[in-house]
């Protein structure tokens, strides 16, 4: 495998590692507030985002008020959205 193949590969792990962290409470879009426009509650009880691949950058929330979207790295750098947060396990690496 090329090394660039396996940057690649290694990347999409990581990605894919980091994502099974979120425990799809909806708090980070706003549910306990004025949620994101795009958040959907699936029947199994955890918050989606209905654009998820395209969902960064301006949105708006159920009251139509504008805010950008950003990744949640960016959140989690500002520092956790909430204790019980399936990233708070990152502090722990």
């Amino acid at each position: 495998m090329t090394d660039d193949k396996l940057y690649t590969k290694k990347q999409d792990e990581w990605r894919a590692e980091f994502e099974a962290l979120c425990k799809r409470c909806g708090k980070c879009c706003g549910i306990e507030q004025d949620p994101c426009s795009n958040l959907v509650i699936s029947p199994d009880g955890r918050y989606t985002c209905k654009i998820y691949e395209d969902r960064l950058g301006p949105q708006k929330t159920v009251s139509g008020k504008a805010f950008t979207c950003v990744p949640i790295n960016e959140v989690i750098n500002k520092g956790m959205p909430h204790s019980s947060c399936g990233y708070m396990t990152l502090n722990d690496r």
